[in-house]
């Protein structure tokens, strides 16, 4: 118990005179031994590669896991070295929530048999979800997390131990300039000179330790492709997924809902390189082909307005423009295809697209 007691008075008193010569070098009063600009580059690299690793790796997690309780609640079982127990995606509960509604509402009904389709769907693309989640949580999170954990905290705690070094080192300084009789002077140059070889190798590990930082990007840019690799697999599959289902919807559900999926009434864009490409999808029927705008006149059912979505340009004289919220009236003539609508603007008439319009009564 004398023995501890005794150590931990010399420990305080080291404490005290470290944090008496720190304080006199931030004012002037006392020297410093400075460090090549080699090992002060070093330093700053490292401390740049920590600081951005470390925002890399919230914002990452933030992305992967939104729900911070979730997050909590994650680290405290990783903290217990416990087992994370399963949590559905939000995707997953969707389509569990989608496939219930429609047992409900009957399988057999067009919205049942559709809400089990885009149920299952769900499904999928929250199974995609977690699948993405954990390869990137293994391939990108661990490797960033062990660099913070592990590598950055050696790294910090021989800084900490050179620091404390460096100040010895500067004390023995100062005590041999301070010394006036020879055997004081002599004392202090020993002490000097065994405080220099311990900064020096301290200094070494320390170098050794920083140096490695080149490694440590390395690994980490290796980890970020992988961390690409899996995303572009993720929503590669997402796409993949939704066009299956519109397909089945467009084909389910086309007689009752013709225009649900038509992107463009005229032509659809080719997933080409060159956007001047174009599908022709819908067109008009002969007998409205040769119809004269001129000679069409309102139906003795009367007109709609429409608001007008997106601006369209008009493809030939039959045609009319139309731009974004403009009002505009509307009705159907006999033998047109059910994807167009004769528009009247003013004195202009012209056949307009039903996608880029929403009738408003």
């Amino acid at each position: 118990m004398d023995f501890s007691v005794k150590k931990l008075a010399s420990d305080a008193g080291v404490f005290f005179s470290r944090a008496v010569q720190f304080t006199e070098e931030k004012l002037g009063q006392a020297e410093k031994t400075e460090l090549d600009a080699h090992f002060e580059s070093l330093l700053a690299r490292a401390d740049c590669t920590k600081n951005w690793t470390e925002k890399i790796y919230r914002q990452t997690e933030v992305l992967l896991q939104p729900n911070p309780s979730a997050r909590i609640e994650e680290f405290l079982y990783e903290k217990l070295d416990r087992k994370v127990p399963y949590r559905a995606t939000n995707g997953e509960i969707l389509g569990q929530y989608m496939l219930e509604a429609a047992k409900e509402f009957g399988s057999g009904t067009p919205y049942g048999s559709t809400l089990i389709q885009v149920g299952d769907c769900q499904r999928r693309l929250g199974g995609a979800e977690r699948e993405f989640l954990q390869t990137s949580a293994i391939s990108f999170l661990t490797p960033l997390r062990n660099f913070l954990e592990g590598d950055w905290r050696t790294i910090t705690k021989e800084r900490r131990l050179l620091e404390n070094l460096r100040l010895d080192l500067d004390a023995c300084k100062a005590r041999l300039k301070k010394a006036k009789a020879a055997e004081a002077k002599a004392a202090a140059e020993q002490e000097l000179r065994a405080a220099q070889t311990e900064f020096d190798r301290q200094a070494e590990v320390t170098r050794l330790l920083l140096e490695g930082i080149s490694s440590t990007h390395v690994n980490h840019l290796r980890c970020l492709h992988e961390f690409v690799e899996a995303q572009a697999a993720y929503y590669g599959q997402c796409h993949h997924v939704m066009q299956e289902l519109q397909k089945e919807l467009r084909s389910a559900n086309g007689d009752v809902y013709p225009n649900s999926f038509v992107v463009n009434p005229r032509s659809v864009r080719c997933p080409s390189l060159d956007p001047s490409s174009t599908v022709p999808v819908n067109s008009l029927s002969p007998e409205v082909e040769a119809l004269q705008i001129e000679e069409v006149h309102p139906p003795a059912s009367g007109t709609r307005r429409a608001k007008v979505l997106y601006d369209y340009d008009a493809a030939d004289t039959s045609e009319l423009s139309l731009l974004a919220d403009e009002l505009i009236t509307v009705y159907t003539v006999p033998g047109m295809d059910s994807d167009w609508l004769i528009g009247e603007r003013g004195n202009q008439k012209g056949k307009v697209p039903v996608t880029y319009l929403e009738l408003l009564s």
